[in-house]
C-alpha cells in the first residue's frame, strides 16, 4: 500500500515506488520536487527563505533554497538516485499580500522562486515545469515514480505539472 509522506515547513522527505510526498499551504514558500526518472526515487523540500547566508546561526538547512536543494539532492543520491539524471519542478512563491512594493522583505515569494531556479541551474538540474507567483496558496503532492506534481488551490481547478 502506498504512503503519502507529509513534509512540514522547512522540512524535506524522499521516497520511491508508489509513495508520494506532500506539503500543505505553500504561500510565499516554494515546494521543490526533484526526482531521478530512471529509478523513480525523488523527494520534496519546503523552503521558506532564499539564502542561508542572510540569517545568522541557521541550523535548519531545508529552510533555505540554497542548502535545502543541496540536501534534497544528497538524500536522493543516498537512496539510490543518479545525480546526472535529476530533474525538478517547483510550485509556490506567491505574493500573499496585495501591497505593491519594491521592498524585498515583502517580495519573499518572488525571491524564493528566483533563488530556487538559480540553485537548480547552478547544480545543472533541469527545471521541467513551475507554478509560481500569483496571489494564492498551494498544496502540492509529488509522485516521484511518475513525475506528476499535483497542485491544489482554493477556488482553482486542480492541475498537474
Amino acid at each position: 500500500m502506498s504512503e503519502v509522506i507529509k513534509v512540514g515547513m522547512a522540512d524535506m522527505a524522499v521516497c520511491s515506488g508508489d509513495d508520494a510526498v506532500t506539503t500543505l499551504g505553500l504561500g510565499s514558500c516554494i515546494g521543490i520536487a526533484i526526482r531521478d526518472p530512471g529509478t523513480g526515487i525523488g523527494g520534496l523540500v519546503h523552503i521558506m527563505l532564499p539564502d542561508s547566508k542572510e540569517i545568522r546561526n541557521n541550523v535548519n538547512r531545508p529552510k533555505f533554497a540554497d542548502t535545502g536543494i543541496e540536501d534534497l539532492v544528497d538524500a536522493i543520491v543516498k537512496k539510490g538516485g543518479h545525480r546526472n539524471r535529476l530533474v525538478a519542478k517547483i510550485a509556490g512563491g506567491a505574493q500573499m499580500f496585495s501591497i505593491n512594493s519594491n521592498n524585498d522583505a515583502i517580495r519573499v515569494g518572488e525571491r524564493n522562486a528566483l533563488a530556487s531556479k538559480k540553485k537548480l541551474s547552478e547544480m545543472k538540474i533541469p527545471l521541467l515545469a513551475e507554478d509560481t507567483g500569483k496571489n494564492y496558496g498551494r498544496t502540492v503532492i509529488f509522485y516521484p515514480k511518475t513525475g506528476d506534481y499535483v497542485i491544489r488551490s482554493v477556488g482553482k481547478p486542480e492541475k498537474t505539472i
